[in-house]
Formats: structure tokens, sequence, C-alpha cells
């Protein structure tokens, strides 16, 4: 199985980039990687971290897509970008998957543009799992600010397909943010859009979820539009970063919270563990003919591990041929 990565992409590029690739070779060793950047900061870094090349290829790409870059013009203009010659190489069938931590803006512009989608998907959806009671998938989370409600509904289908594919859930919950559980609250496009996915037989749709609910484990995917689905993101990142600072001041104010932090040292592991973003390590464009994960733009070493496991699982499980199946049979049952 061979990886594309960009090399470049994101704050620590390239030396956290290439620590995570040798950190994924190493544990799998079925996994080969390509490196795309710029050969000779690559040669250095390598040399500077000794860093283990084993199963990880270069292949040089001299200009870098900024993330202050304008995303279209970026991704026309900047051919020898390594975030273009990845998806260019994906596209061509030179990998099996791509990962970038770069520009969410330009992956998104150039997977649709490089890549390209499935049939029946207009644009593809940027999808995170989040971590809650149980970890759910939200999409989108940025990529389509504004959406009709046939988006929407192919949203909850893809969800579905790679909660259970690629998470292993034997039947996903599919909810659709809202205001309000009945039936009539939203915009006009989330009403139909409640609709399209109550009829839709391909999924387990359980209605609509106020944001409160979301955290509590009610669905395993949540469906909304980029903005809803970006401010729902960042609000629950807030939040996790808000309680692990709170209980780091709670167990520090005195010698008894102290030994209460001792007794409750495994507990409290387990919770940071579970609200940590780098072991989710990437969040998977779908829709896209081929794997796409967009890592975190300030990704260390041990989330593009996990992001590059993200791309191995989706190439194991062919998400994406399932996916395109899926949409079409949803797209055959309309027709009838």
């Amino acid at each position: 199985m061979k990886i594309i990565l960009d090399a470049m992409g994101g704050d620590n590029a390239p030396a956290e980039i290439l620590k995570g690739a040798a950190a994924a070779v190493a544990a799998w060793p079925e996994v080969e990687i390509v490196a795309v950047g710029d050969a000779e900061k690559i040669d250095a870094c390598v040399k500077e971290n000794g860093i283990g090349m084993k199963n990880i290829q270069v292949v040089h790409a001299g200009e870098v897509i900024e993330m202050c870059d304008e995303p279209a013009r970026a991704v026309r203009t900047k051919k020898d970008a390594s975030m273009v010659v990845g998806l260019r190489m994906l596209a061509e069938g030179a990998g099996d998957a791509f990962v970038s931590a770069g520009s969410t803006g330009a992956l998104h512009v150039g997977a649709s543009l490089i890549v390209r989608t499935v049939k029946g998907v207009k644009r593809p959806a940027l999808a995170t799992v989040i971590p809650g009671k149980t970890p759910f998938l939200l999409l989108d989370c940025g990529a389509n600010v504004e959406c009709r409600a046939s988006m929407l509904e192919a949203f909850g289908v893809m969800g579905s397909v790679y909660m259970n594919k690629v998470m292993g859930l034997e039947k996903p919950r599919v909810a659709l943010v809202n205001n309000g559980a009945e039936e009539s609250k939203g915009t006009p496009a989330y009403v139909e859009a409640h609709q399209l996915l109550k009829n839709n037989r391909a999924i387990h749709f359980v209605g609509n979820i106020e944001p409160r609910d979301i955290p509590a484990g009610a669905a395993d995917v949540v469906v909304a539009d980029g903005f809803t689905g970006n401010v729902v993101l960042k609000l629950t990142e807030g939040l996790a970063k808000f309680f692990s600072a709170k209980l780091k001041v709670m167990f520090k104010k005195n010698a008894g919270t102290m030994l209460g932090y001792l007794l409750l040292k495994g507990g409290v592991a387990e919770f940071k563990k579970s609200m940590d973003a780098d072991e989710y390590g990437g969040a998977p464009l779908l829709g896209t003919r081929r794997p796409v994960i967009k890592a975190h733009g300030s990704s260390n070493a041990r989330a593009i591990q996990n992001a590059i496991r993200q791309a191995k699982l989706c190439v194991e499980s062919d998400l994406c041929g399932v996916m395109a199946a899926s949409l079409a049979d949803l797209a055959g049952e309309a027709g009838n």
C-alpha cells in the first residue's frame, strides 16, 4: 500500500511530517510512503533529526501552497506545489491515498479539480471524528458553507458509510443538527433535508439533534452545512481545552486535591486521551474518487502517523468504492 504524503504542508513541516511517516512505516510494514516536497530541505531535515527513511520515497516538488494563499488561484498557478503534485499523483494512480496538513481550502479545491468526486457528489465534505460519550463523525466541518438539501442527504449517506467501514459501527445513527427536534424546525433547506434523510433507506436516520445533545452520544453521524459544522467543531475544541485546563487547576489546588489526582490518575489520563484530536489524526474529504485525508495544520508526528492510519483504513476498506456504490444506489432509488 502506497500513501502519498505532503511533506511541506502544515505548521511543523517537514520535520514532524517526516517523523510521523517514519513512525507509520515502523508500525505498519505493509505501508510505503511517498513524501512530496523540496528534496533538498527534506534531506537536510532528515540528517538534522536523524529520521529513518526506510520505505519512504521522496518526490521533489519545488513550491508550497501557503495558508495565506487564495485556494483556487494557488491550485491553478502553483503547479509544482507539494500538495498539487501529490494530488496529481493520486489521480494518476501513483499511490492509494493522499495525506496533507496544508491549507484546507486548497486541499478541498485541489481534491475536487484534480482527484474529482464520485458520481452524485457535487463537492466533497470535510468529516471529522470528534470525542464524546462515544466518538461521532461531524460533516461538513467547513468545506461547504452553504448546502442544498440534497447535499445534506449525501453527507448523511457518506458519513454512514465511513463510520461503518472505517470505524466499524454496524448501524450508524445519523442525525441532522438543528435548533429543535421537531421535523418542522430550521431553514427551508433543513426542513427538506430532514424529509430526504428520513425517507432514505440506505441510512439509519434518528431525526434532528440539538447541539447540547451531540456530545451525549445521541448520534454517530452528525450532519450539518459547513458553516454550522465548523461552529460546532470549534466550540467543541474550545470546551475540551477549557475543561482540561480546569481539571489541572483543580487538582493542583492543595495537597488533598493532588492526592485525589494520584488516585484518579488513570481515569484522568483516559479522559485526556479521549479528548485528544491527535488520536484520530485526520479528517477525510468524503466523496472523492480516491482517499484524501486532511490533517490539522498544527499536527505533530503522532497526529501525522494517525492520519496515515486513517488513510490506510480507507484503502483497506475500499471506502471510496463503497461510497460510490452507495450513492449510485441512492440515485437509482430516486429515479424509480
